[in-house]
C-alpha cells in the first residue's frame, strides 16, 4: 500500500520511484500528478494551458513550458489530455519525437480503439514503446490511489510500469493487447451517459408528479435498479448546482461520440446513446460545456 509509512514503506517507496512526465493537467490529470508526486515519484507536468499547471508547484512538481523539456529525463511519459487532437498536438511534434527514443509513453486518457493504434504505430517507428491505461473513476479516487485502471499492452509492459499503475490502482488490470484497454474504456463511460439521463429524466418525472423524492429514492436504493452514481448525483440535480465538476460535460459528449463511431464498425444498434448526444448539446449551448456532466437535468428537466 502506498500510504503505509515508517522505515519499511520508506525503502519500499524508493525502490518503486519513477521520474515521469505528464502530460495534461486538466481536472483528472492534476489529481494524477499529485498523487504520483505524494508516493514518492517525481514528476514534471507540461499542460498547453500552462496557467492551469502553475498550482501543482507547491507540491513539488515542476512545471516546464515545453513538451520535450518534460520528456527528455523521464522514465516514462503519462498522456492525460484531452483528445487524440491534443495528443497530436503536444506528442507528434518534431521536438517531442526526437525525445522520445527508448522512452515509453503511457495513454491514460480516453481515445478510440483506432486511435490508440495509430499513436503507438507512431511512438514505435521513432524508437519508443507504447502501452494505454486509461482509468475509471473521478478525483476523490485519484487522490486515493483507487482508481481503475485497464491496461492495454504486453505482459511485460504491465509487470515493468506495474508500480506506476499501483500507485494509482489497488488492482490493475491488464485487460489485452492495446486497443483493448481503449474499447473498454469507452463501453464503460456509455453507461455514464446512459445512467445520468435515465435518472436525471425518472427523477424529473417525480418531482413534477408531486411523488415526494425521498420515497422514491427510499424505493430505489432497496432495488436492482439502483447505482451508485444516482446517490452521488442526487445532490447536484436537486439543487441545481453543477459547479467543481469530476467530470465535464463537453468530454462525456466527446466520449459518446467515440463510442457511437466504435459502435458503428461493430454494427451495434445504438440508437438508445444516439437520443442522449443531443441532450448534451444542448446542455453544452445553454453553456453547462464546463459544468459536471449531471448538467444535463437543465435540459431534461428545465425549470417551469
Amino acid at each position: 500500500d502506498p500510504r503505509r509509512t515508517g522505515p519499511l514503506a520508506t525503502r519500499e517507496k524508493a525502490s518503486r520511484s519513477m521520474i515521469i512526465a505528464l502530460l495534461g493537467t486538466g481536472l483528472l490529470g492534476r489529481a494524477i500528478a499529485e498523487r504520483l508526486q505524494s508516493v514518492g515519484h517525481n514528476v514534471t507536468v507540461y499542460n498547453r494551458t500552462a496557467t492551469k499547471a502553475l498550482p501543482l508547484r507547491a507540491c513539488g512538481i515542476t512545471v516546464v513550458t515545453r513538451p520535450e523539456q518534460a520528456m527528455a529525463q523521464a522514465d516514462c511519459v503519462v498522456l492525460m489530455l484531452a483528445d487524440a487532437a491534443a495528443i497530436h498536438a503536444v506528442l507528434l511534434t518534431q521536438a517531442s519525437l526526437a525525445v522520445l527514443r527508448g522512452k515509453t509513453v503511457i495513454q491514460m486518457g480516453t481515445i478510440a480503439q483506432e486511435e490508440s493504434l495509430a499513436l503507438q504505430a507512431e511512438i514505435e517507428r521513432v524508437g519508443g514503446s507504447y502501452c494505454e491505461a486509461p482509468v475509471l473513476g473521478s478525483l476523490a479516487e485519484a487522490k486515493a490511489g483507487t482508481l481503475l485502471v485497464m491496461a492495454g499492452g504486453t505482459e511485460g509492459q504491465f509487470a515493468q510500469w506495474g508500480p506506476l499503475f499501483r500507485s494509482l490502482s489497488r488492482e490493475p488490470h491488464l485487460v489485452g493487447p492495446v486497443g483493448k484497454a481503449a474499447c473498454l474504456k469507452l463501453a464503460l463511460n456509455q453507461l455514464i451517459a446512459a445512467e445520468i439521463s435515465a435518472f436525471a429524466l425518472s427523477l424529473g418525472l417525480v418531482q413534477r408528479a408531486g411523488v415526494p423524492v425521498d420515497t422514491f429514492m427510499a424505493i430505489l436504493r432497496e432495488s436492482a435498479l439502483f447505482a451508485p452514481v444516482f446517490e452521488k448525483k442526487l445532490p447536484r440535480l436537486l439543487t441545481r448546482d453543477y459547479h467543481h465538476p469530476n467530470f465535464s460535460t463537453r468530454h462525456l459528449l466527446k466520449d459518446v461520440e467515440l463510442f457511437l463511431k466504435e459502435a458503428s464498425g461493430y454494427a451495434l444498434t445504438a440508437s438508445s446513446l444516439e437520443g442522449i448526444r443531443p441532450v448534451l448539446e444542448q446542455t453544452i449551448v445553454q453553456g453547462h460545456g464546463d459544468s459536471d456532466y449531471s448538467a444535463i437535468f437543465e435540459v431534461v428537466n428545465p425549470i417551469p
